[in-house]
């Protein structure tokens, strides 16, 4: 090994082995040969590489320890500090005075503070450059990059050194920081590697410890590969600036360079690198599509790693971790599914069992057709807010997408129920409703094999306390996101002065027959609980043009029967609409798309409110998120927060799964 590592550095740094009386060891870099024997240049040029790498290593050990204690102090703080959970409040009616008391119990410091961080960082920003990310991420990755920008120049001597050349008089080479500095970004890319790889995984390490969902790190993910791709270039054009201008005699010394299989490596793992970047731009996910990005991205980044071990093995300390949590990643999740499947065959043996779904099938030529799948299997049921990852093996065994259950988890007779709703738009979820179409029109029912992996994601309902106001928005088959919190809350004691509402923007009438019976059981329990359901309907194809009544309630069978609407839409909605506090809206036509003013909503909904903080659940698409991210910021206040009135206390808790 020190033969090998000699051998690397006789073209760089120009040491003399054989001279040496000692190495000294550098970790993460090849031996010093000590004493110096070269000219002075050079040996105060080594001096400066070393000293320079050493910091390098400081640098990066001090940014792992700092985000390893932010890890530790917050995984402490949501055990010393817990937020007041919904199953630590007996059930019975709440009176006013049982509510007083659970918020008493909280600190006004914390929501106060939650409040103005909400009120000045909840929503985007520059979302051109960011796409829709909060401004706390922003932050976060404003204040990690000013690190790595920071200490990428700190501790470095800039200064000149021009060496003779040996056994030719004349000839000069000139050694400057740039070498330093180059091996510094690429420590610190080194150093980013495995917290990149943990930021991806969907088993997370970072969400067992943060409560967060594995989601809400795609962005600093994504903006730290940049970051490396950054590191990466720069350690590159450094180095072959050097390699190739700089040192001496020409082309000579850049010619061995090149063919040495540390750089052969090192060019690899450079080129992979770009490839990784190029396919993950929204322009090159549009062009190959988001499954093979997804795989290939998988295969390169391993690939990546590896060529960066052959590039220079001594910072292996930094690849082996980022291989080791790929490998458990993936581990993880076959296990997970393996478990959920591992059941009883029809035979009394044991052994892996799919999933049977039945298919509901509702055609929709203009936005895509939806499906209805519904089934049950004997499992541990997740909690609600959680979703799962479903592969359809009759379509393909290699693609697996995430659905949200729109049902309760319940446990009847070993079985838990799952029902989910999917739209068809392009690949595999069309070829499901192809599929569906196909089965249902050979016969009356049909089923289709599903297998599970999961479930994902965070409890939603967990610290919804009585005293909580629930504002439920869902667009489309969004809605699968906000259901169970709904049928949750009807299965509670009714609360004195909560107010609980649903706002539901759809394309058609017809659309609530995909949650049918679901809305049956809300609207049952409307009046007991105080659930107002407000349905909008934003392009009914059986109207030709916008006029002043589409924007008011529709309250009688003539107004919802439309020309082109079938009897069985039609009774839908009239259910729904049997009780006062469930109304439609038609508030669009064809040609005429009109979204409900969310803004005025969600605004009335707070100030309506007579008590308690305000809960707002969302799920739709992503503008509707970031629209919601600014009303929700805009209606917190924590100065009044402070002075008590926590109805300006309003959080928004959304599934930001597709954002980017």
């Amino acid at each position: 090994m020190a033969t090998m590592e000699s051998q690397l550095l006789s073209a760089r740094h120009i040491q003399n082995f054989s001279e040496a009386s000692a190495l000294e060891k550098h970790w993460g870099y090849v031996d010093r040969a000590v004493p110096c024997t070269n000219d002075p240049g050079s040996c105060e040029y080594l001096d400066q590489v070393y000293g320079s790498h050493d910091l390098s290593m400081v640098y990066s050990g001090i940014l792992w320890a700092i985000i390893a204690g932010l890890l530790l102090l917050w995984a402490i703080g949501r055990r010393v500090f817990p937020a007041p959970r919904t199953d630590d409040v007996a059930t019975g009616i709440i009176d006013s005075e049982r509510l007083r008391k659970i918020a008493g119990r909280r600190s006004r410091i914390r929501r106060t503070a939650a409040s103005l961080v909400r009120r000045y960082l909840l929503p985007d920003s520059v979302r051109w450059i960011f796409g829709r990310t909060t401004r706390l991420q922003v932050l976060v990755l404003t204040v990690l990059a000013g690190y790595l920008l920071i200490f990428s120049f700190v501790g470095i001597v800039y200064q000149t050194w021009i060496t003779p050349v040996k056994k030719m008089p004349g000839v000069y080479n000139i050694r400057t920081s740039l070498g330093p500095w180059s091996d510094r970004v690429g420590v610190l890319a080194y150093a980013l590697t495995p917290l990149s790889v943990m930021l991806s995984s969907r088993e997370s390490i970072l969400s067992l410890l943060t409560g967060l969902p594995y989601q809400s790190f795609n962005f600093l993910h994504r903006w730290l590969g940049y970051i490396i791709v950054i590191q990466a270039s720069l350690h590159t054009i450094g180095w072959t600036i050097v390699e190739v201008r700089l040192y001496q005699p020409q082309p000579k010394v850049a010619q061995e360079w090149i063919v040495q299989l540390y750089i052969i490596w090192g060019v690899v793992a450079q080129i992979l690198l770009l490839i990784l970047f190029g396919l993950s731009t929204p322009w090159g996910i549009r062009l190959t599509g988001y499954e093979f990005f997804r795989k290939s991205h998988y295969v390169l980044a391993m690939v990546y790693i590896g060529a960066c071990w052959g590039h220079w093995t001594n910072l292996q300390c930094f690849m082996i971790p980022g291989l080791a949590i790929w490998i458990l990643d993936r581990g993880v999740r076959y296990l997970r599914s393996a478990l959920i499947h591992y059941q009883y065959l029809p035979n009394g043996s044991m052994g892996f069992k799919a999933a049977h779904a039945s298919l509901t099938h509702f055609p929709d030529p203009d936005h895509g057709d939806v499906v209805r799948m519904d089934f049950a299997h004997p499992q541990d049921p997740w909690k609600v807010g959680e979703h799962f990852y479903l592969c359809f093996t009759e379509s393909s065994i290699w693609q697996s997408h995430p659905f949200t259950p729109l049902n309760l988890p319940k446990v009847k007779n070993g079985l838990v129920a799952h029902s989910y709703i999917l739209r068809a738009k392009k690949g595999e979820t069309k070829k499901v409703a192809e599929l569906a179409a196909k089965k249902l029109a050979a016969a009356p029912s049909a089923t289709t094999p599903l297998i599970l992996s999961g479930s994902y994601g965070e409890s939603i309902t967990e610290n919804l306390t009585p005293d909580v106001n629930v504002l439920c928005v869902a667009g489309g088959t969004g809605i699968t996101y906000v259901l169970p919190v709904l049928l949750g809350l009807v299965e509670q004691p009714e609360v004195k002065d909560r107010k609980i509402q649903l706002v539901w923007a759809i394309r058609k009438k017809a659309d609530t027959r995909w949650v049918e019976k679901e809305l049956d059981t809300i609207r049952k329990a409307a009046k007991a609980h105080k659930i107002e359901v407000h349905i909008y309907v934003t392009r009914e194809a059986g109207s030709k043009s916008p006029s002043i009544s589409d924007g008011i309630s529709e309250k009688d069978e003539a107004t919802v029967k439309e020309i082109g609407l079938p009897p069985s839409a039609i009774s839908s909605v009239n259910r729904v609409q049997s009780e006062s506090s469930l109304d439609v809206q038609k508030i669009g036509g064809e040609g005429y798309d009109r979204h409900p003013n969310l803004h005025k909503l969600v605004k009335e909904f707070v100030d309506g409110t007579v008590r308690g903080s305000t809960a707002v659940y969302a799920s739709g698409p992503g503008g509707m998120i970031s629209d919601l991210r600014s009303i929700v910021a805009s209606c917190n206040s924590g100065a009044k927060v402070w002075r008590g009135d926590e109805r300006y206390d309003v959080q928004l808790i959304c599934d930001d799964r597709l954002e980017w």
